[in-house]
Protein backbone atom coordinates (compact mmCIF):
# COMPACT_ATOMS: atom_id res chain seq x y z
CA UNK A 1 0.00 0.00 0.00
CA UNK A 2 1.35 3.18 -0.83
CA UNK A 3 0.57 6.77 -0.27
CA UNK A 4 -2.02 7.03 -3.75
CA UNK A 5 -4.18 4.64 -1.54
CA UNK A 6 -7.33 6.05 0.51
CA UNK A 7 -6.93 7.32 3.59
CA UNK A 8 -10.57 6.44 4.46
CA UNK A 9 -12.80 3.32 3.94
CA UNK A 10 -16.12 3.74 4.76
CA UNK A 11 -18.27 0.91 6.95
CA UNK A 12 -19.29 -1.10 4.30
CA UNK A 13 -16.02 -1.53 2.99
CA UNK A 14 -14.86 -2.79 6.55
CA UNK A 15 -17.45 -5.14 6.79
CA UNK A 16 -16.58 -6.78 3.45
CA UNK A 17 -13.09 -6.31 4.44
CA UNK A 18 -13.77 -8.58 7.44
CA UNK A 19 -15.96 -10.57 5.56
CA UNK A 20 -13.08 -11.40 2.62
CA UNK A 21 -10.96 -13.74 4.70
CA UNK A 22 -7.83 -10.95 4.28
CA UNK A 23 -5.11 -10.53 7.09
CA UNK A 24 -6.81 -7.28 8.40
CA UNK A 25 -6.09 -5.37 12.04
CA UNK A 26 -8.69 -3.09 13.55
CA UNK A 27 -6.56 -0.81 15.13
CA UNK A 28 -9.08 1.54 18.05
CA UNK A 29 -7.21 3.97 18.92
CA UNK A 30 -10.07 5.45 21.33
CA UNK A 31 -9.00 5.75 25.48
CA UNK A 32 -10.85 3.05 27.82
CA UNK A 33 -13.37 4.65 28.72
CA UNK A 34 -14.37 4.90 25.14
CA UNK A 35 -14.09 1.40 24.56
CA UNK A 36 -15.58 0.27 27.29
CA UNK A 37 -19.18 1.54 25.45
CA UNK A 38 -18.61 -0.65 22.45
CA UNK A 39 -15.93 -2.04 20.31
CA UNK A 40 -15.16 -4.82 18.13
CA UNK A 41 -13.98 -7.96 20.01
CA UNK A 42 -11.16 -8.66 17.72
CA UNK A 43 -9.72 -5.35 17.85
CA UNK A 44 -6.07 -4.43 19.24
CA UNK A 45 -6.67 -1.22 21.81
CA UNK A 46 -4.02 1.00 21.95
CA UNK A 47 -5.12 4.62 22.52
CA UNK A 48 -3.99 7.57 20.08
CA UNK A 49 -1.58 9.12 22.71
CA UNK A 50 0.58 5.46 23.02
CA UNK A 51 0.47 5.04 18.95
CA UNK A 52 4.18 6.27 18.78
CA UNK A 53 5.80 3.98 21.65
CA UNK A 54 3.57 1.40 19.97
CA UNK A 55 5.03 1.55 16.65
CA UNK A 56 6.53 -2.66 16.80
CA UNK A 57 3.24 -3.92 18.26
CA UNK A 58 1.65 -2.63 14.85
CA UNK A 59 1.54 -5.45 11.98
CA UNK A 60 3.66 -5.32 8.78
CA UNK A 61 1.33 -7.69 6.70
CA UNK A 62 -2.39 -7.17 5.75
CA UNK A 63 -4.35 -3.72 6.20
CA UNK A 64 -4.38 -2.02 9.49
CA UNK A 65 -7.99 -0.64 9.90
CA UNK A 66 -7.79 2.71 12.10
CA UNK A 67 -10.50 3.52 14.09
CA UNK A 68 -11.81 6.15 16.66
CA UNK A 69 -15.56 7.50 17.72
CA UNK A 70 -16.51 9.49 13.97
CA UNK A 71 -12.99 9.21 12.06
CA UNK A 72 -11.32 12.67 12.89
CA UNK A 73 -8.63 11.25 15.39
CA UNK A 74 -7.97 8.10 13.17
CA UNK A 75 -7.43 10.07 10.06
CA UNK A 76 -5.07 12.26 11.74
CA UNK A 77 -3.51 8.82 12.83
CA UNK A 78 -3.12 7.20 9.77
CA UNK A 79 -1.22 10.29 8.08
CA UNK A 80 0.85 10.02 10.95
CA UNK A 81 1.84 6.33 10.47
CA UNK A 82 2.28 7.05 6.89
CA UNK A 83 4.36 9.78 7.24
CA UNK A 84 6.65 6.93 9.78
CA UNK A 85 6.40 4.38 7.35
CA UNK A 86 3.79 2.37 8.04
CA UNK A 87 1.90 2.22 5.38
CA UNK A 88 -0.47 -0.48 5.64
CA UNK A 89 -3.25 1.84 7.18
CA UNK A 90 -6.44 2.90 6.10
CA UNK A 91 -8.76 5.03 8.61
CA UNK A 92 -12.20 4.12 9.66
CA UNK A 93 -14.35 7.18 8.23
CA UNK A 94 -17.12 8.05 10.52
CA UNK A 95 -15.69 6.07 12.89
CA UNK A 96 -17.11 3.29 15.13
CA UNK A 97 -20.48 5.63 14.93
CA UNK A 98 -20.86 4.77 11.10
CA UNK A 99 -20.15 1.15 12.31
CA UNK A 100 -22.79 0.97 14.61
CA UNK A 101 -25.17 3.54 12.40
CA UNK A 102 -25.11 1.46 9.17
CA UNK A 103 -24.13 -2.16 9.94
CA UNK A 104 -24.62 -2.98 13.18
CA UNK A 105 -27.39 -1.96 15.12
CA UNK A 106 -27.57 -3.71 17.94
CA UNK A 107 -23.45 -1.97 19.23
CA UNK A 108 -24.28 0.49 21.27
CA UNK A 109 -23.47 4.04 19.87
CA UNK A 110 -22.44 7.51 21.74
Amino acid sequence: MDDIEPLEITAHDLNQLRHSGEAITILDIREPEEIAICAFEDSTNIPMNDIPDNLHNLPEQGQVVVICHLGMRSTQVVGWLRQNGVKNTVSLAGGIDAWAREIDSAMKAY
